[in-house]
């Protein structure tokens, strides 16, 4: 198949040809050219795919006419790059077009050689329209290249911090010679900041075989923007403020093929607007970046919930001042979202996050779930401290879903419990994409793989029936409560009366009997008049779950009140919110872990620093309680042991191994409990049933132990959990965490370089000096960080065996 049709069309297109040879003068009218030029070639019927395929494939110049043809015409960004691609490449396009054509009609193809191509592209490939003169179609280069100066070379970004470019002029720039086009341009935009404007790359040339052999960098100011469609009243966006001038200042560099080596063969430094003022010129786009220093603290930071704003002050007030930042606070926002951008997938990410963190935590336990279409729907995850925790304190569960601040407004399950501190901890967590059974179910299988089979005493759930459901499934011998938090909020939702509410907490948390109990319930439903309210009577249903009259004997570790679930929440809200992805979400949420772990060891400190002041007259048995208890645990207890000084036994009788103890209020209450002690074993038992419900002593049994004369704790009523040595096992040496590591060391240097850089900047000599220095040791620890970086990935190496 032909690409041409008739003869004539090969005619148009050599008539094409010479229009682009005579566009010169201004890149406007070169735009104006191409563009009818291109419409001559569109009218000879040529398909751009085939012409595409054919001609260049994936080579630059196929890029350039696909855009061409692509291209929305009030797209001027895409446009301008197309024209001036088109300029650079289009001659010897359309000289190849042509001599295919004719190897294709069969008339003269051995004279139409490739030699016979690069002759006729000799007279063309150097010609630049930005500075050729009007009569000349070749521009031969402003400066011969004669050899290298050694003086002259660069070779490394160390290499231009070495140059005193305010001390340059401009006839001894075009001797450097540079190793690649990145150092050369670096070298002139270095160049550009200390004259008052910023360099960007314009134009390339590449040889037949593909190598880049001429590379053109321009003022930031070069060239026009055009003008299509900025007329428009209707644009949906203000345009941007127009800063082309036609600034005719650049550096050309061409390689030497023999050496390598990349010289200056054209340099102007005309410009035709105003330099700016040094203290203008950082501002510049060209001259605005974020080093990777820069962009690893901003990181740590971020990590440590620090908002963008305050960072950037910060990171001001290191350098010295905002002058001396090298970016904008809208660039850390760009660097930012370039980042979430380049993350391979929301869900891939994820779970390459947590593979990557359980290199450092081997013991840290993930899975997830997925559905037909590769969907992640569940991610279920708890680090190795988190796991030593539940081994511990895993005997009550809270199981809650209320959470749901992230970007996919799924549900987060949090499985929480209680320390020996009475602090809230967290066992681990989820997301999940719906609350159905076999999803709750799902993640209680999970956490009993994770938590090596240990099924928890009690859990505590917010009354989800879809959570009951997978807890008598998963967890058939735990006891399940109602959170009282849920069960409040519920109630103010559904009766909306105060005062109901209030009744409501005392039915719920009063320590009743049974039958108290529901003398108090049914007086309350009959004095506000919610008989028949469907939610009174199924709360009435479900009063073995939450009814502390009920639940009484029942180890729940004080899961009653309503700050627990109410303070978890509001931490949690304090470290996530909606805009985060997966991986920033389990980012921060284990920051929120960290935070109460953080909380924990400083609850550590306060318990073994120091003693709390004794308040009772039982100082032996009171300072029993402080030796063994946490500090938070104590402060429960000794409540207790004032209580237990308005008490008295009225009575006591044995039978068989047991002594029965009869205790009362001293004048005060005609309520009696009964203690029962088991002379061998020490063992104490209370009508109350407190010790088996808290796990710390009541009063009753603090009275029959005053009145025995006993003056330290049993170590039956001592319960594990709550001691100072309840952790002592899985005491982990953890120091500072390695961001937060670095982070201080980074402000420590920061600190210290910044006193340098004062002092230093008074005295040339001095100033020298310290350049140097700080070169040296930066090349010394690049050179390292390299070898050892070779040394790890040659460790990795699999080979095969023998």
């Amino acid at each position: 198949m032909h690409l041409f049709e008739p003869e004539n069309n090969i005619k148009e297109v050599e008539e094409s040809v010479k229009v682009l040879k005579d566009a010169s003068k201004t890149r406007k009218v070169a735009a104006e050219k191409v563009l009818s030029a291109l419409s001559v070639i569109e009218k000879a019927k040529i398909d751009p795919s085939g012409f595409l395929e054919t001609l260049v494939g994936n080579e630059s110049p196929g890029r350039t006419w696909m855009l061409i043809f692509t291209a929305e015409i009030n797209d001027s960004t895409r446009m301008r790059l197309a024209v001036d691609l088109v300029l650079e490449e289009y001659n010897d396009l359309c000289l190849e077009v042509v001599g295919q054509e004719f190897s294709h009609e069969g008339v003269n193809s051995e004279h139409t050689s490739y030699d016979q191509y690069e002759q006729e592209e000799e007279k063309y490939e150097e010609v630049d329209v930005d500075y050729m003169d009007e009569n000349d179609t070749s521009v031969e280069p402003m400066f011969d290249y004669h050899g290298f100066d050694e003086g002259y070379n660069i070779d490394s970004l160390e290499d231009i911090g070495m140059i005193e470019f305010w001390n340059i002029r401009d006839e001894d720039v075009c001797h450097f010679h540079f190793s690649d086009v990145d150092i050369a341009f670096e070298f002139y935009n270095r160049y550009a900041r200390t004259r008052g404007f910023s360099a960007r790359k314009n134009r390339s040339r590449k040889s037949r075989a593909g190598a880049l052999k001429l590379k053109n960098f321009v003022c930031h100011r070069e060239g026009f923007r055009l003008q299509n469609n900025y007329g428009i009243g209707n644009l949906k966006r203000k345009p941007t403020h127009e800063t082309r001038c036609g600034c005719s200042a650049m550096m050309e560099i061409r390689v030497d093929a023999p050496s390598g080596r990349w010289f200056i063969s054209y340099f102007s430094d005309e410009h035709n607007h105003p330099l700016l003022d040094p203290r203008l010129t950082g501002l510049l786009p060209g001259h605005r970046f974020m080093s990777e220093a820069d962009i690893g603290h901003m990181v740590n930071m971020k990590k440590g919930g620090i908002s963008v704003g305050q960072i950037y002050r910060a990171l001001a007030n290191q350098a010295g001042g905002y002058e001396y930042l090298s970016f904008t606070q809208r660039d850390m926002y760009n660097k930012i979202a370039k980042q979430r951008r380049q993350l391979p997938g929301d869900a891939y990410a994820a779970l390459k996050y947590l593979e990557d963190q359980a290199t450092n935590d081997p013991s840290l336990y993930f899975n997830h779930h997925m559905d037909a279409d590769g969907t992640l729907r569940n991610l279920f995850w708890c680090d190795g401290l988190s796991r030593a925790d539940y081994s511990l304190f895993g005997d009550v569960l809270a199981f809650d879903a209320t959470y749901k601040r992230n970007k996919y407004m799924c549900p987060l399950v949090v499985f929480s419990g209680v320390n020996h501190h009475n602090q809230t901890i967290i066992f681990a967590a989820a997301l999940i994409c719906d609350e159905e059974k076999d999803t709750y179910r799902w993640l209680l299988q999970q956490l009993k793989v994770a938590m090596n089979g240990k099924a928890p005493v009690s859990v505590i759930t917010d009354g989800d029936l879809s959570m009951k459901f997978a807890i008598e499934k998963e967890f058939p011998n735990a006891h399940h409560r109602l959170c009282a938090w849920h069960l409040i909020r519920n109630a103010i939702s559904n009766i909306g009366k105060p005062q109901f509410t209030s009744m409501f907490k005392k039915c719920m948390l009063g320590d009743y009997e049974i039958d108290v109990f529901h003398q108090k319930w049914f007086k309350m439903v009959e004095r506000f008049g919610v008989e028949n309210k469907n939610w009174v009577l199924d709360m009435y249903k479900k009063r073995h779950s939450w009814a502390t009259a009920h639940i009484r004997g029942k180890f729940f570790a004080g899961f009653r009140t309503t700050s627990r679930c109410e303070g978890l929440n509001s931490i949690i809200a304090k470290y996530v919110n909606s805009r985060y992805n997966l991986v920033e979400f389990i980012q921060h949420f284990n920051r929120c872990v960290d935070h109460m772990r953080w909380k924990e060891v400083q609850a550590d400190l306060a318990s073994v620093n120091g003693r709390p002041s004794l308040q009772t007259y039982f100082q032996q048995l009171e300072r029993s309680a402080v030796n063994v208890y946490t500090l938070s645990i104590f402060h429960m207890f000794q409540p207790i042991l004032v209580r237990a000084a308005s008490m008295k036994v009225i009575n006591m009788r044995q039978t068989g191994s047991y002594v029965i103890y009869s205790v009362d209020l001293d004048r005060m209450s005609n309520e009696m409990w009964c203690v029962f002690c088991c002379d061998n074993e020490m063992e104490f038992n209370c009508s109350c049933m407190r010790m088996e419900s808290l796990g710390i002593p009541c009063e009753h049994i603090v009275c029959v132990l005053v009145h025995e004369d006993i003056e330290e704790l049993p170590r039956s009523l001592v319960l594990p959990r709550w001691t100072k040595t309840a952790k002592v096992s899985f005491q982990n040496a953890r120091g500072l965490h390695w961001d937060s590591l670095m982070l201080s060391q980074y402000g420590c240097l920061m600190d210290w370089f910044r006193q340098l850089a004062n002092f230093a900047c008074r005295d040339n000599e001095r100033f020298i000096f310290t350049r140097e220095m700080a070169m040296n040791l930066l090349k010394q620890f690049k050179e390292e960080d390299a070898a050892q970086k070779e040394l790890v990935n040659d460790a990795d190496i699999v080979r095969d065996g023998v």
